[in-house]
């Protein structure tokens, strides 16, 4: 038969069992959290080893924008569409263009980044 004693020494072993696994359970945690943190802090310093600032327009200059869409038959065709002019420098190197010739192919009016466009040659 189990004494008292017994039972209250089983249930102090097991709390601090359970506080000890806890404790491992959260710094286990904390390092994980540490380690991914150096290893994005590592992976964006290779990216940006790589990465040049984009070109800033103005607005009223005329650029080509990049073909985005693909499918048959557009293989052959430029790569890039324009004459577009800058209506609105927006923030983080987008821009709002609209096309300068309408009869050119593309569309009318529409947003694009930096790192799509170029400048039309004069």
């Amino acid at each position: 038969m189990k004494r008292q004693e017994d039972v209250e020494l089983y249930q102090l072993l097991e709390n601090e069992e359970r506080e000890s696994f806890v404790r491992e359970r959260e710094e286990m945690r904390k390092l994980a959290k540490q380690q991914m943190l150096n290893v994005q802090e590592e992976n964006k310093r290779n990216y940006d080893k790589g990465r040049k600032e984009s070109r800033k327009y103005e607005e009223g200059e005329l650029v080509a924008i990049k073909r985005t869409q693909f499918g048959p038959g557009l293989k052959l065709k430029p790569k890039y569409l324009g004459p577009y002019r800058i209506v609105k420098v927006k923030r983080g190197d987008r821009y709002d263009v609209e096309k300068n010739d309408p009869s050119a192919e593309g569309p009318n009016k529409t947003s694009t980044s930096a790192d799509h466009m170029k400048s039309w040659p004069e």
